[in-house]
């Protein structure tokens, strides 16, 4: 069992390899993320990348996977506060072999719980071909040797560390601004609710299982006694439903575009994001409702006929607690 003093700055150790399939990106995009370059290999041929690619939430949850599987289920892990940043540099295809490479950067105490330390680390997850395709950088939080064990002190958790580190969505008619948005059309500001989402046992454990297999998140009994106090649901799991609504908010203005006899605009892939922060835990039973805001834009130097558009994404659970937030962007489709 790996406590926090067993993870020094400058630490660094390779896991893997997992080899992902076809199958495997279909099904995670199915579910999550089904825009046509991760669900169509038709289709996929006609989009900004050109062939069939996994999701980039599969990507991160793959991550999760090595780093599960190499260190925190042997470790005293209590789970991440956030992301600082992920970025996205190439495209998991099917067939990629991947392994993640950790390296620890600092490592610090919790002022406020002294039996409880802070981990910093940098993620390179590469391919076969030694290509990085994602790098990632966070803090996960590990018990000392000598910690006390925890329990249920959850609600506050998270938010103190994030901190201290440097219902269904009502349908509605789409108002004329965002009825079919193409990169000039859209407005600083402007915030959309995707939908909201009920995380029920079943689904939270699911999903864990299969990406991130820690006890509070597979095991209600044992989760009574983890940080946490009940079973909640993995970040990446969190995240990637608010990918689903993303989509499914979009498929909703396609449909309204093409019923009022337009081209939908099209968007592109995601370089990455920035400032992911799970700032407490989601539990099983709770909804939590998604909203995007549309921050700043700017037109693509190297991608012609492309803009990139930042916005702020949030999640707030059915007492109005702010559990989930990001900083993202992705290219989005210019006038003709």
């Amino acid at each position: 069992m790996r406590t926090f003093e067993d993870l020094p700055p400058g630490l660094t150790q390779t896991f893997g390899p997992l080899t992902v399939s076809k199958d495997d990106i279909l099904t995670f995009a199915r579910e999550y993320d089904p825009q046509p370059f991760h669900v169509d290999e038709i289709a996929a041929k006609d989009s900004f990348i050109g062939t069939l690619i996994a999701s980039g939430w599969h990507s991160c949850s793959l991550n999760m996977r090595l780093l599960a599987d190499g260190l925190i289920l042997d470790s005293s892990s209590m789970g991440s506060p956030g992301i600082e940043e992920v970025k996205w540099l190439k495209p998991v295809r099917p067939g990629d072999t991947l392994r993640s490479r950790m390296n620890v950067l600092e490592s610090r105490i919790s002022k406020s719980r002294p039996s409880l330390g802070l981990v910093r680390f940098h993620f390179d997850m590469m391919n076969q071909a030694d290509e990085t395709v994602l790098t990632q950088t966070n803090w996960i939080m590990f018990a000392t040797k000598d910690a006390e064990p925890f329990k249920g002190e959850s609600r506050s958790a998270l938010r103190a560390a994030a901190d201290a580190l440097p219902g269904s969505a009502p349908e509605r008619e789409i108002p004329p601004i965002s009825a079919n948005p193409f990169f000039e059309d859209l407005v600083i500001g402007e915030t959309e609710e995707l939908g909201s989402y009920t995380f029920t046992p079943e689904d939270i454990i699911g999903f864990a299982r299969r990406f991130d297999p820690q006890r509070f998140h597979v095991d209600a009994e044992a989760a009574k006694n983890s940080l946490f106090g009940a079973l909640c649901a993995s970040g990446w799991h969190t995240a990637s439903v608010w990918m689903k609504h993303m989509v499914g908010y979009r498929d909703r203005i396609r449909a309204y575009a093409l019923a009022h006899g337009q081209r939908p605009a099209r968007l592109g892939p995601s370089p990455g994001f920035t400032n992911l922060k799970w700032l407490k835990p989601v539990y099983a039973g709770d909804t939590i409702t998604y909203r995007s805001t549309v921050t700043a834009k700017r037109t693509s130097a190297s991608r012609p006929g492309w803009g990139l558009v930042f916005h702020h994404n949030t999640g707030t659970n059915q007492h109005g607690e702010e559990v989930f937030a990001f900083d993202g962007m992705v290219f989005w489709e210019r006038r003709a």
